[in-house]
């Protein structure tokens, strides 16, 4: 129940609507538990995660692990005499929870490591396995995600600072002088130069002559170029495809032009469909160009480093590399349906989008990637609503599918005043998983709500 006063005469009340799971996730428990009032066992949870997720690696003990931990939270005891299967209730509470069910993979370990990686089937170890028991096996020792440290904020657990992180300036060494030199010692000042000189892998330079020169490859040495973004659009405007072909061999860096004095950025996309492998930010801020790029980076586990598209790194018979100026036709169709969102009662204040009544939320739901791939479509605007219930479909042809990011962005309509923010996320569509999964929102910031959160379903064909 939510109060709102309008003037100083009366006060309007509105009630909180009940969570109903929508139709799909229905006939889906349906389908697979065999009716709305059976019971899901873990064999049956493991059809439905194979052939409707599309999640070929699952396994009858991943199922099993996700019944005992919907049983867990939703029913508090679990005991020998308590059948091991789920509701429909707990089933759409399954395909709601943002930690069980998130719409890309963890993002690679298991899949890469596979049987000798070693894992304790509960939360913590009650005691180190034997040497014998570890032969031949992988072990993974590191700190918990923030995230897990701080939904435990339990006393006595230990927890840790970033402090042990490393900073960087952006500054390029290469072209900085020393302020204070010494000659004394001449010999000594050229020998340690020479030494240095050696350890430089990766040389980086102004070449003279333009841009059409400075993105020559050279058969002797590899080497870094900086590029402004200004001078990026210049060049891949003019050379898009002489840029790829140096990046198929050289490090590109690409950075903010320096008239941006109030921290703003430009889009990474263009940067990123010609190789950049550097793609510098303004991080003081926030904004889209942020979200795109904490989006992409969201591949491969969040672990900061995302390999390029094979398109990027080959050269055909004819000695030719991709052209991001072509006319491409449709690699990939993601089709993606917004049933619902809940949460913004539990993490915003009362009056924080309206001060009369409930929030009218809205969503916006688009592609950022390739030229030809990038669009913005918006669902109906439900009105008075802490849990605002859509159903819409939308579908998005894709040309470049591996650099295509999928941009949700909820709103507020408010018609005397800008829209209010109300979340926001960035998939990348190489990794999203098909099926119905929870959508996690960030503040602009970048930083995940407690419990604001939509369900999807993504289909490819």
């Amino acid at each position: 129940m939510g109060n709102y006063r309008v003037c100083l005469c009366f006060i309007r009340r509105f009630k909180m609507s009940k969570e109903e799971p929508p139709p799909d996730v229905k006939e889906a428990f349906v389908k697979y538990a065999g009716g709305v009032a059976a019971n899901m066992t873990a064999e049956q949870l493991r059809s439905f995660l194979v052939e409707f997720q599309g999640d070929q690696t699952a396994s009858l003990a991943d199922a099993q692990r996700i019944v005992e931990h919907v049983l867990q939270r939703r029913h508090h005891v679990i005991t020998k005499l308590t059948k091991h299967s789920l509701t429909l209730d707990d089933f759409y509470y399954y395909l709601f929870s943002m930690d069980l069910n998130p719409p890309i993979s963890d993002q690679y370990i298991k899949e890469t490591f596979g049987d000798m990686l070693f894992f304790p089937e509960a939360e913590y170890l009650q005691e180190f396995p034997s040497p014998e028991e570890l032969k031949y096996r992988i072990v993974i020792s590191t700190k918990p995600p923030k995230e897990y440290l701080r939904s435990k904020n339990v006393k006595g657990e230990n927890s840790f600072s970033d402090d042990e992180t490393d900073d960087e300036d952006g500054v390029d060494t290469s072209e900085s002088e020393s302020s204070e030199s010494d000659d004394s010692d001449y010999e000594s000042y050229t020998t340690g130069v020479s030494e240095y000189k050696r350890l430089i892998a990766i040389h980086a330079g102004k070449p003279n002559g333009g841009l059409k020169e400075a993105l020559k490859v050279g058969a002797d040495k590899v080497r870094r170029l900086s590029l402004s973004e200004k001078a990026l659009k210049k060049a891949t405007k003019a050379h898009g495809m002489d840029v790829i072909r140096f990046t198929q061999k050289n490090m590109l860096r690409i950075y903010p032009k320096g008239t941006r004095v109030n921290s703003s950025n430009y889009k990474p996309q263009n940067a990123w469909l010609h190789g950049a492998q550097m793609v510098a930010f303004n991080m003081q801020g926030h904004g889209k160009s942020l979200s795109l790029m904490r989006g992409m980076f969201r591949s491969n586990g969040g672990c900061g480093y995302v390999k390029k598209p094979d398109f990027l790194i080959t050269v055909d018979s004819h000695g030719k590399v991709f052209d991001p100026n072509a006319n491409l036709p449709v690699k990939r169709t993601l089709k993606v349906k917004l049933y619902m969102g809940v949460g913004w009662n539990l993490d915003f204040e009362n009056t924080h989008f309206h001060l009369y009544s409930p929030p009218d939320f809205y969503t916006r739901i688009g592609i950022a990637g390739a030229p030809a791939d990038e669009v913005i479509k918006k669902t109906e605007i439900k009105e008075e609503t802490w849990s605002p219930v859509w159903n819409e479909e939308f579908t998005f042809p894709l040309t470049i599918p591996e650099l295509a990011l999928l941009r949700i962005d909820v709103y507020s309509y408010n018609i005397s005043d800008k829209d209010v923010f109300g979340g926001q996320n960035c998939l990348p569509v190489s990794e999203v998983k098909p099926g119905i999964h929870a959508v996690p929102l960030f503040d602009r910031k970048g930083s995940k709500y407690s419990s604001v959160k939509l369900l999807m379903r993504f289909e490819f064909s």
